[in-house]
């Protein structure tokens, strides 16, 4: 029997007792990412470092996968690095697509999901007009989804989750809504292409919209990735039986495990940008060039280069390249020539970033039982 999808608002009971013990426990742990992002004064330090872990997990869950070390080569060559660690870079700028977007015109709508799908894949093809797209079990070949077919119930469905997401005045939890919002978005399907990533794109968006993050810090994908067929049989379940508890519950986990995990690695980076401030200072060299916006702009992306540093700092091209010069021969930043232009990395940053999630102390310092957050 053909599964139809429902418009939103949906007719059932959706704040039952298991998911407001869990709502409770993930709006403690979002309320305190907020609230420790706020100690690094320059947020442009988590975005650029966080989102580029969602960016390249996020594409990985297509099989679009990549290394750090790639990243980095696109970062400082785009012209010359592989299609994988581009997808990635560019699928970073589709966030910062969406979250400037959401910041100028403060709704979340059809165009703004356009354009970020138009970032992630490079072409102007829009929603889906030509019928037959099926969701199918690769194994064996099952069709185990028909979304909207005709471009007009596409549109239809997009106009109706418009309206639910701009809504504020009901009295659903918006971290309630995310997860009915996400599964909406997945079952319309409305692209050829590139669904996943921009789906996981409005998660983040849609936080910031409801003002329960300032900036898109929520490193989500890695959670998905690590469930991945937790949240494809949950899909399927929920499709099957319209009841949304389970669904609803595991993104609920996954919002308060991630939350808890990104604090620790803002964390990290505020502890590694005290420390390098403290030996900035204590170097005789490095003394004197020292200063707050030096610190932040050596941290703002784990590459930089000279004409950054004279833009941020206000300096002189040559005055630029003696501070990186300066800090590269005293152990701050490393450096390598590509092409004409030399290049400065922050290897505790790149480190940090790296490693985000891979630390094994990280489940015993924030009590965190995988099983039951898998469950």
């Amino acid at each position: 029997m053909e599964q139809v999808l429902n418009k939103l608002p949906l007719n059932i009971n959706l704040e039952t007792t298991n998911i407001f013990k869990q709502l409770n426990r993930t709006s403690r742990a979002l309320a305190e990412l907020k609230g420790v992002a706020k100690t690094i004064p320059n947020q442009n330090v988590l975005i650029n470092a966080i989102m580029i872990n969602e960016a390249k997990t996020s594409s990985s869950i297509e099989n679009i996968v990549t290394t750090h070390d790639e990243i980095y080569r696109a970062l400082v060559n785009p012209s010359n690095t592989t299609p994988e660690a581009k997808e990635v870079v560019d699928y970073r700028s589709a966030i910062w697509e969406g979250y400037k977007s959401i910041k100028e015109n403060k709704l979340i709508t059809k165009s703004t999901i356009t354009k970020i799908q138009e970032k992630i894949e490079h072409n102007n093809a829009g929603f889906r007009r030509t019928p037959g797209t099926v969701i199918k079990n690769t194994t064996t070949n099952e069709i185990i989804y028909t979304p909207p077919q005709t471009y007009d119930e596409i549109i239809d469905y997009l106009n109706n989750l418009e309206v639910y997401i701009n809504s504020i005045d009901d009295d659903i939890d918006p971290l309630i809504k995310l997860a009915i919002i996400h599964y909406q978005f997945e079952s319309i399907h409305p692209f050829y292409d590139g669904n996943g990533r921009t789906g996981r794109i409005l998660n983040i968006l849609y936080l910031i919209y409801m003002d329960l993050l300032e900036t898109p810090i929520l490193y989500l994908s890695k959670y998905i990735i690590n469930n991945k067929m937790e949240y494809y049989k949950l899909f399927q379940e929920t499709r099957k039986t319209q009841n949304f508890e389970n669904w609803i519950l595991y993104l609920l986990k996954g919002i308060e495990y991630t939350s808890k995990e990104t604090i620790q690695m803002i964390n990290k980076i505020s502890e590694e940008m005290l420390k390098m401030k403290r030996e900035l200072k204590n170097n005789e060299l490095t003394s004197k060039i020292y200063s707050k916006e030096l610190l932040e702009a050596l941290f703002y992306e784990f590459v930089t280069k000279s004409s950054y540093i004279k833009e941020k700092l206000d300096i002189s091209e040559r005055t630029a390249l003696r501070y990186l010069d300066t800090l590269v021969k005293e152990g701050f930043l490393t450096s390598e020539k590509i092409g004409r232009e030399r290049f400065y990395k922050n290897d505790r940053l790149f480190n940090i970033i790296k490693n985000f999630g891979d630390d094994k102390t990280f489940h015993e310092n924030n009590n965190i039982d995988i099983e039951t957050v898998e469950k």
